[in-house]
């Protein structure tokens, strides 16, 4: 059995697949790399992909499949993974080897030392291409460090700062027995990925290292706002299933519950700031309907996110409020060079 499986979603990844397939075979024999060509038609994806594996038998896993979106290869991942822990590396970033081998050498400590573990975080970095400097998402404010922890002893995670995809390694038995399984032909599920697991995680450990490098610049990027707002249908999609998924009333442990909700109010954030930057009245419908939505499906979910600081934000009437709104974006993505 392979410590960590790493999961490689691929659909016409030609020009890069290859930078991030060979940031992973740093792990060794250790590691199980599963690249998922997702009906990849326009380019060389599946012949890369079948190249790999056949170089390097022991580590790389080709699998192809129809094509089903970023989550369904994220669920053939998964279902093809025979390693203790999993993750997911999108096949335009890579990981920087240093803090690679030190999370694979703390997991296997880890296990020698029968320490259960759920979920492992590490930091990661914004590879915004043309940027000076390069932002950094840690969490050692956060979180203890060099030990196995729970939510009770997590600190408050500032504003902006959230676990995301590129942050976590999650043990792969846990994530079958909760069930994940992300929708197909949805953009934006990573955040599925990383929301839904939260109530079953009970161990956690936290890596100061600069693990994942997350690239953006690419004009086709799904993070590129002006693609944002063209699948902004996607994005409510994604939002209204994470409403769905909880009653985070019901979350039993205070600090896990609040941070949820602090997820849950980003999401929220996120879809209607594209709604309203896209400029287009039948998207100021769109957002009206999703906040109803959430009113609708949980009153008390809903005055919470409504009545915080980012929700009235996002809430300010008029063209004027929508303006104020606009700006404070703005501002918090010179910030966090988020997209």
């Amino acid at each position: 059995m392979k410590l960590l499986s790493v999961a490689v979603p691929c659909y016409n990844s030609e020009p890069y697949m290859e930078k991030c397939v060979n940031s992973l075979l740093e792990g060794g024999e250790r590691v199980e790399i599963i690249i998922v060509d997702d009906g990849s038609q326009k380019d060389r994806t599946p012949e890369i992909a079948d190249r790999l594996a056949a170089e390097h038998p022991g580590s790389v896993k080709a699998v192809h499949q129809e094509n089903g979106g970023h989550g369904q290869a994220v669920n053939t991942g998964l279902k093809n993974a025979t390693g203790l822990f999993f993750k997911v590396v999108d096949s335009d970033d890579w990981v920087n080897k240093e803090a690679y081998l030190q999370i694979l050498d703390t997991l296997e400590k880890l296990i020698q030392d029968g320490q259960n573990l759920d979920m492992m975080i590490s930091n990661f970095v914004y590879e915004k291409e043309g940027a000076a400097h390069k932002k950094v998402m840690r969490y050692a404010n956060a979180f203890p460090q060099g030990r196995v922890f729970t939510w009770d002893e997590m600190k408050k995670l500032h504003i902006g700062q959230y676990i995301l995809m590129h942050s976590v390694i999650y043990r792969t038995q846990m994530l079958r027995d909760c069930g994940l399984e992300l929708p197909r032909h949805t953009f934006y599920v990573d955040n599925i990925f990383v929301y839904y697991p939260l109530p079953h995680v009970k161990n956690i450990y936290y890596m100061d290292v600069n693990f994942y490098r997350y690239f953006i610049g690419r004009d086709d990027q799904s993070v590129n706002e002006k693609v944002m707002i063209s699948r902004i249908d996607q994005q409510i999609r994604v939002n209204k299933i994470m409403i769905d998924q909880y009653d985070l009333g019901r979350i039993s442990n205070r600090k896990l519950r609040k941070y949820m909700y602090s997820y849950l109010e980003i999401m929220m954030t996120v879809s209607s700031i594209m709604l309203i930057r896209s400029h287009n009245e039948e998207n100021l419908e769109k957002k009206k309907e999703l906040w109803q939505y959430l009113k609708e499906k949980n009153s008390k979910m809903y005055y919470k996110i409504r009545h915080s600081i980012m929700g009235r934000t996002m809430n300010l009437p008029g063209r004027g409020g929508r303006k104020i709104s606009e700006a404070c974006y703005k501002a918090s993505q010179r910030l966090y060079g988020f997209n």
